[in-house]
């Protein structure tokens, strides 16, 4: 429990609360007494962390429409995420589980440490109040976003470049075909993308679509949006 206090970065008033939060249902259930398991938990701590998270893209992008939002906040909050931010923290070593959840294989099943890390900020808000799950929380989703801002994981680089040249009215964006090579079948394509006619970025690919995306791409990494 100290070790788990340490990485977390904070200390419980009620240490009960913390096992709770680590206790799976096929513990509870083996044990066959009135042992609390996590799943109220997690259900409360859904709800911490999508408030939390809403309230930080919305204070951060002041000038993004709602799609965005949803889009930035579900990325931060799905299961995937969450798995990532359980595991940063080691957090199945800490799980109470039951010996055929273990022998499943428990302690890596992503499921069970997103759920578990939902059930933890719960439990710190529980025990010490919003604002210490809220520094819990954006430990993480910051350092998630900054991350999906930085890295080549941007699934749209076209409408990403659209909303950084129209910062600037007075700027043209276009997108030139230069090639075309290959059979029918397998064709790839060549384009540039231009800002007032000049190159920022070219990239190919098997449509033109992802000819455009890649050109998009390459622009992003020269104005150093993306690595």
């Amino acid at each position: 429990m100290k070790e788990l206090e340490e990485k977390i970065k904070y200390t419980f008033k009620d240490k009960s609360i913390l096992k709770t939060a680590l206790t799976h249902s096929s513990y509870a259930n083996e044990k066959r007494e009135n042992i609390s398991f996590n799943e109220r938990l997690e259900f409360l701590g859904d709800s911490v962390l999508g408030l939390v998270s809403a309230e930080y893209f919305f204070d951060k992008y002041t000038d993004h429409p709602e799609g965005d939002l949803t889009k930035y906040k579900a990325a931060a909050v799905c299961e995937n995420a969450l798995y990532g931010f359980a595991k940063q923290l080691d957090l199945g070593k800490y799980l109470y589980l039951g010996k055929g959840e273990e022998k499943n294989k428990g302690r890596q099943r992503a499921s069970n440490l997103a759920n578990a890390f939902e059930a933890l900020i719960a439990a710190i808000f529980i025990d010490g109040g919003l604002e210490e799950a809220k520094k819990f929380i954006l430990r993480f989703v910051k350092a998630f976003d900054e991350k999906e801002k930085s890295s080549t994981n941007i699934s749209d680089y076209k409408t990403t470049l659209q909303e950084v040249v129209q910062e600037n009215p007075a700027e043209v964006l276009e997108y030139v075909q230069t090639g075309e090579e290959g059979p029918p079948h397998d064709k790839t394509f060549a384009f540039d993308v231009k800002i007032n006619n000049n190159v920022i970025g070219s990239g190919k690919g098997r449509t033109k679509k992802d000819a455009e995306q890649m050109a998009a791409k390459e622009a992003l990494k020269l104005m150093g949006i993306i690595k």
